[in-house]
């Protein structure tokens, strides 16, 4: 990374979200400097993910940027992301199990999205599974919290058994006597 080009990325990440126009105005700079440094374009995947609902562009700079450095910690966590919103369901799964398997990532945090996939694909019990997992590796006292407050709100969403006919019959029978 040169100097130069991190001035710029880093210039581009300080004005992120807060002024884009200055975020991008760096980001353009950082990646005239370096068109393959994985960051800058990660970067870039994110204001086109999260700022300007454009799925689709965002995901061809995530993919420029895991071309550029797959052992990036950055990129499939904001990747994933944008998968999940954009309902890629197939694609953010196969890239959760690839990133899980980089060194260095945050497992809580590509855990918590496994976590959220199997909830979109209404499948709490499986979401709650991978939670508890997921804080093994929560190493603040936050994330831990987080994970408690999300956990709960998994539990909530758990359709509740109806009593049987027969069920609901035995507790009367067992009132009255």
């Amino acid at each position: 990374m040169t100097l130069t080009k991190s001035k710029y990325y880093f210039e581009a990440l300080d004005n992120y979200p807060y002024s884009l126009p200055d975020c991008l105005e760096a980001l353009n700079y950082a990646l005239s400097y370096d068109p393959e440094d994985a960051d800058s374009l990660c970067l870039m995947g994110r204001i086109y993910s999260e700022m300007l609902i454009d799925y689709e562009k965002a995901k061809l700079y995530f993919e420029e940027a895991l071309q550029c450095d797959v052992t990036n910690l950055n990129t499939p966590r904001y990747y994933i992301k944008c998968l999940l919103d954009n309902e890629d369901l197939d694609e953010a799964e196969k890239l959760i199990e690839y990133s899980l398997k980089i060194k260095g990532i945050d497992k809580c945090r590509i855990l918590m999205q496994k976590s959220y996939l199997s909830e979109i694909k209404m499948d709490f019990k499986k979401a709650l599974e991978i939670l508890k997992e997921a804080k093994k590796f929560a190493y603040d006292q936050s994330m831990l919290d987080f994970l408690k407050s999300k956990e709960k709100f998994i539990k909530e969403k758990i359709p509740k058994k109806k009593k049987t006919k027969s069920k609901a019959k035995n507790n009367k029978k067992k009132e009255t006597n």
